[in-house]
């Protein structure tokens, strides 16, 4: 049965009007506090809360996103703020999960799912691909699909099989998806707004490894930035960053990668080697310009990323690179990714996931003696 909505100000199904009113009162006192150090996980959960606040048609539903808050408590309280019919748990039936998604998108909703691990939403695929995709284009755009499903992914956990993958090439590849995959905190609560104001379905990757990570940032600032631009119609979506600038070569990476580019960049900045670090942001819709121009300014580029490299996000990024910048390249393109194996047990996480060695000795293959 589909949940009956009201506004968050009626304090939705079994929320008093008085948690509706603390909920606000405590979401203003954040935004008065000024930067804080806050996690991913947390600016992902304060960017849902936004959203169905600002919303009534926004809803959160997936397996233990309710009472629990999910199993990396991204929807921590949802349910207690805005009630079980905003914010409620479902079986253990990602096919389902999306399929009622769907209906409730082509009528007037705008659901927010979770599958709970990236190789989860496997059992999901064929609705996702068939339907999620293909609705706007198989009515000749009468039906818009609102639709976001939040996918944790990537490595770095020590998740056995099954919780731990790289999936976002099977999203990008197709047709009539959106796929966006932040590597920070302030772009997680930025991006998934703008994920869940967008009409068209967007494939939300969250690396899993960055849930904990901390950056100081103003959550206030961000909400009301994020008003402004909505209000404006601006949108960061499809725009990259230049997340650290250089002159020597460039490092193109997204997610749960780009921290390790940095982080190589900072390393070869001590043998005098400068770097310039992009953050791609959204895989789909992706920002040519501003990857060419790094690279059509360095001559030289490494990608990086932890999926496999067989026809893979990273194949793409290389192609579309060659295709734009050959006259300007100094050097092959050289790519730095997770083998092309089932993910690895626990122990031997390590030597899969791209790391700062792998990309050094990467950068150093760059031809630099021409």
């Amino acid at each position: 049965m589909s949940p009956t909505i009201t506004t968050s100000s009626e304090a939705n199904g079994n929320v008093s009007a008085a948690t509706a009113r603390a909920a606000a009162s405590a979401a203003a006192s954040a935004e008065a506090a000024g930067p804080q150090p806050v996690t991913l996980a947390k600016a992902l959960n304060t960017a849902l809360a936004d959203a169905m606040h600002a919303d009534s048609s926004v809803l959160v539903f997936g397996e233990d996103v309710g009472t629990l808050g999910g199993v990396f408590r991204i929807t921590d309280g949802l349910t207690k703020t805005f009630g079980e019919q905003r914010c409620f748990d479902t079986p253990l039936a990602e096919s389902g999960i999306v399929g009622m998604a769907v209906g409730m998108a082509i009528n007037g909703m705008r659901p927010v799912i979770e599958m709970q691990f990236d190789a989860f939403a496997y059992p999901a695929f064929e609705q996702i691909i068939s339907h999620v995709a293909k609705m706007h284009n198989r009515t000749k755009g009468a039906v818009k699909l609102p639709l976001v499903i939040r996918v944790p992914y990537g490595g770095g956990i020590g998740g056995v099989e099954h919780h731990c993958d790289s999936s976002e090439s099977y999203y990008a590849h197709t047709a009539g998806l959106k796929v966006f995959t932040p590597a920070t905190v302030a772009d997680g609560y930025r991006m998934l707004r703008e994920a869940i104001d967008s009409d068209d379905p967007v494939v939300f990757m969250e690396p899993k490894k960055l849930y904990w990570s901390k950056d100081l940032v103003d959550l206030g600032e961000l909400r009301s930035a994020h008003s402004a631009a909505a209000s404006a119609g601006r949108s960061s979506e499809g725009r990259a960053a230049v997340a650290r600038p250089g002159t020597d070569a460039t490092l193109i990476a997204y997610g749960p990668s780009v921290p390790t580019a940095l982080a190589a960049a900072e390393a070869a900045a001590l043998e005098g080697r400068s770097l310039e670090v992009i953050d791609v942001r959204t895989i789909v819709p992706f920002d040519d310009a501003t990857v060419c121009e790094s690279v059509r300014k360095t001559g030289r580029a490494v990608v990086i990323a932890e999926a496999h490299g067989f026809a893979s996000v990273s194949s793409e990024i290389v192609a579309r690179v060659q295709e734009r910048c050959f006259h300007y390249l100094a050097a092959p393109i050289r790519r730095v990714t997770g083998f092309d194996i089932p993910y690895p047990a626990p122990k031997l996480e390590k030597y899969y996931l791209p790391g700062v060695d792998r990309i050094l000795d990467a950068v150093d293959d760059l031809q630099w003696e021409n």
